[in-house]
C-alpha cells in the first residue's frame, strides 16, 4: 500500500519557521520525484518545491525561493521541507505527492493527506 504520511505543520507567527516532513512507503523511493504542494481556501493547489530522489535536483516557486529548503534522506525515504521567514500568504494545507514524470498537479502518481499551515500576522 502506497502511503505519503505528511506531518510538521502548525500554528506560527510571521517570520517565524516550520519543518514539514513526508515519510513515503510502498514504492521505489529512489525512482520518484517528491514534491510539495499547498491549497490555501478558495484558491488553487500550487507546486511550492519538490527533489528528485534520483539525482537530487530541486525545484523551487518563486514565491518560496530563498525561504524554503527542501531535502531528502533516502535511507529513511523521507522529504523534508524547511520553512523560513514565514508569511501570512504561506497558510494553507500542505500536501506531499510523488511522481514518476512531471512535478506538476495532474502529474502527480501519489498524493498524501495535508498538514495545516497557519501563519498569524
Amino acid at each position: 500500500e502506497v502511503q505519503l504520511q505528511a506531518s510538521g505543520g502548525g500554528l506560527v507567527q510571521a517570520g517565524g519557521s516550520l519543518r514539514l516532513s513526508c515519510a513515503a512507503s510502498g514504492f521505489t523511493f529512489d525512482d520518484y520525484t517528491i514534491g510539495w504542494f499547498r491549497q490555501a481556501p478558495g484558491k488553487e493547489r500550487e507546486g511550492v518545491s519538490c527533489i528528485s530522489s534520483v539525482d537530487g535536483v530541486t525545484y523551487y516557486a518563486d514565491s518560496v525561493k530563498g525561504r524554503f529548503t527542501i531535502s531528502s534522506d533516502n535511507a529513511k525515504n523521507t522529504v523534508y521541507l524547511q520553512m523560513n521567514s514565514l508569511k501570512p500568504e504561506d497558510a494553507a494545507v500542505y500536501y506531499c505527492a510523488a511522481t514518476s514524470g512531471d512535478y506538476d498537479v495532474v502529474g502527480m502518481d501519489y498524493w498524501g493527506k495535508g498538514t495545516q499551515v497557519t501563519v498569524s500576522s
